[in-house]
């Protein structure tokens, strides 16, 4: 009888997809059910985690996050209210009228993204009367550099005022709470501001910053999307390449997945692959990113579910794309995975291999390349 030693090792040695994912799926006949985490665990370590590569030194860079956009913003907000001295609010309206740029100077001396500057003015229009609401797409707007209506910019110079003396958030819960304003460039007020503008942000001040708000993590935040898109993008890619019928689902097409290819698992999985005539699924694929392993243990479980929904429908074979460090965890994130694919779990790295397993040889046999574009279900 193998040892999990002797079956880790017969899979590394092999370079055939389809043959190595026969020999995983002979581990639960093979090993007693007490050795089979450590046995698909064994088999992650060695054989799927040399192709995980690090992702946590990029980030998805948009335009408005660089430094020349904020640094002309906050030059027009230094002069016009000379050097953060002429902080009045009819000088901050006359500032915003000018240049709508610089609120976006305002916001972050006040430490808001923008829908919670958004919040903020709520919070200023019920402490004062004749102010108005904003929306997002208004401070987006002005940060971008076109102009507003008066009461919008009266409010937005009002909640700036406010926010900066601490009358708009002050302590709270006894003290338990701290103030976004008691941080080191607006503990004073604009005393602290013009200090810091004169004189410089010291290293260890900026590196603080980092510690507690994390560098990017804002740009993180606001890029979740794209980030997601990084290995559905290249999946994608690689069907249409090669002529692979295929479905990418989002949102705006669960029910018609469900109805055209009977699927019932809600959400449906990132892309079904099926044959051209008549439409029928052959295989289903997820793409999952984890950066840490907490992360990737919690999104594992996903692929439970998957396999129950393909062993309903037949039996079909599931595919994982997995990218991020996260997934070097394996006993209970990516041991778990290579199970319920039976190995069939890809990593940018070796996603054109993906095409040498069952069942995408015999769909690039029978596919035209124009069957490989994106079929709305």
């Amino acid at each position: 009888m193998p040892t999990p030693n002797d079956i880790v090792d017969r899979i590394a040695a092999l370079t055939d997809w389809n043959a190595r994912v026969a020999l995983i799926r002979t581990i639960p006949e093979t090993f007693g059910t007490r050795d089979h985490a450590d046995v698909y665990a064994a088999i992650a370590r060695k054989v799927y985690v040399p192709n995980l590569k690090a992702d946590i030194g990029y980030v998805h860079w948009r335009d408005e996050y660089e430094l020349a956009r904020v640094q002309a913003a906050y030059d027009h907000a230094s002069t016009l209210t000379s050097g953060f001295s002429a902080v009045d609010r009819p000088s901050l309206e006359r500032t915003l009228a000018d240049h709508p740029e610089t609120l976006q100077v305002f916001r972050l001396l006040l430490g808001l993204t923008a829908p919670e500057f958004v919040e903020a003015c709520a919070v200023a229009t019920e402490a004062e009367s004749g102010l108005s609401t904003i929306s997002k797409s208004t401070v987006k707007s002005m940060e971008s550099g076109r102009p507003a209506t008066q009461q919008k910019i009266r409010t937005c110079a009002a909640t700036i005022d406010l926010g900066m003396r601490g009358v708009l958030f002050p302590p709270a819960f006894h003290g338990r709470l701290r103030p976004k304003l008691d941080k080191p460039d607006t503990a004073q007020g604009w005393e602290s501001v013009r200090q810091f503008a004169h004189q410089g942000v010291p290293l260890p001040v900026f590196l603080h910053q980092r510690a507690y708000g994390g560098a990017f993590r804002q740009l993180l935040d606001a890029t979740g999307t794209r980030r997601g898109d990084v290995l559905e993008d290249p999946v994608e890619e690689l069907f249409r390449e090669n002529g692979v019928p295929y479905v990418r689902t989002g949102s705006h097409n669960q029910h018609a997945v469900e109805r055209d290819f009977g699927l019932s698992v809600r959400p449906a999985p990132d892309f079904v692959i099926h044959s051209a005539r008549p439409p029928a699924p052959r295989a289903i694929l997820e793409c999952k990113a984890a950066s840490d392993g907490g992360a990737a243990r919690d999104k594992a479980a996903r692929f439970g579910s998957l396999r129950r929904e393909a062993n309903r429908l037949g039996g079909i074979p599931v595919f994982a794309v997995l990218g991020g460090t996260g997934w070097r965890r394996t006993r209970d994130a990516l041991g778990p995975v290579v199970r319920d694919t039976d190995g069939r779990t890809f990593t940018p790295a070796t996603l054109a291999e993906m095409l040498r397993v069952d069942p995408f040889p015999d769909l690039l046999r029978t596919a035209s390349p124009r069957e490989g574009a994106n079929a709305e279900a």
